[in-house]
């Protein structure tokens, strides 16, 4: 690893990301756009102060995906990726780039959803709010590694596009957003024990119920770095000098 390569991938990333204005806005007021909607579809502001924390956990994760997925796809269709293998970028410096960038990222799309939300939305949040920002960042570095692996499966953008119902939606069905977990069939609930979005909505439910740092929220923040860690392996292991 060379600290030098990984910061130099990481601000060509962020300069890419600076040029694509849409891509920005998918970024940053796609998710709060979702988050103003939410609040006025609830009459009552309980209800919006008790699902906005585990969305803030969700959209990061989702957008993540989505971008991540994509512009790694076109990398490596158009020979980008092969020609930045071939000089002297080790898998691990492309890969930390990536975290270090779309982490960045991160931090400002959860700044502005928080925003929004605690000032104009009157989010009451009785947990932390550091703490928060740390699940929703990691849950964001998670759906950029996995979107980073299924990249390689994707010969085309729509078929990149194509993951998000196969890996994304069982996964929001199954987290305890919808219904809670020790309500579904005992097999659903052996299967979203090894989900990891599961763990990025129940630390959103702890932070929400809980002014301090929990076992159960130290646990769930561990989890799900395990998880974007175990994705960020597969995902070296798709990367190659040359194309097969």
């Amino acid at each position: 690893m060379n600290p030098a390569i990984t910061l130099a991938t990481a601000r060509r990333i962020l300069t890419q990301l600076r040029h694509d204005p849409r891509t920005v806005a998918m970024l940053v007021a796609v998710p709060s756009l979702l988050m103003i909607l939410l609040r006025y579809v609830f009459e009552e502001q309980r209800t919006f102060d008790r699902l906005a924390p585990m969305l803030l956990g969700l959209f990061p994760f989702i957008v993540m995906f989505l971008v991540t997925s994509i512009a790694t796809l076109r990398e490596r269709s158009s020979g980008t990726l092969e020609r930045l293998m071939s000089m002297p970028l080790g898998r691990l410096d492309l890969l930390l780039g990536y975290a270090l960038a779309f982490g960045l990222a991160a931090l400002v799309q959860v700044g502005v959803v928080l925003l929004i939300s605690l000032t104009w939305l009157d989010l009451d949040l009785s947990g932390s709010l550091g703490s928060l920002v740390l699940v929703a960042v990691l849950d964001a570095l998670l759906g950029m590694a996995l979107g980073l692996f299924c990249s390689a499966f994707a010969r085309t953008e729509f078929q990149a596009v194509q993951f998000m119902p196969a890996l994304v939606l069982p996964q929001t069905l199954l987290c305890g957003l919808i219904v809670p977990r020790d309500q579904m069939a005992g097999w659903l609930e052996a299967v979203s024990k090894v989900l990891p979005l599961t763990y990025a909505v129940q630390g959103m439910q702890e932070i929400t119920g809980k002014t301090v740092f929990t076992g159960t929220l130290a646990t769930d923040v561990a989890v799900i770095a395990a998880f974007t860690v175990v994705a960020l392996l597969l995902g070296a292991a798709t990367l190659r000098r040359r194309t097969p």
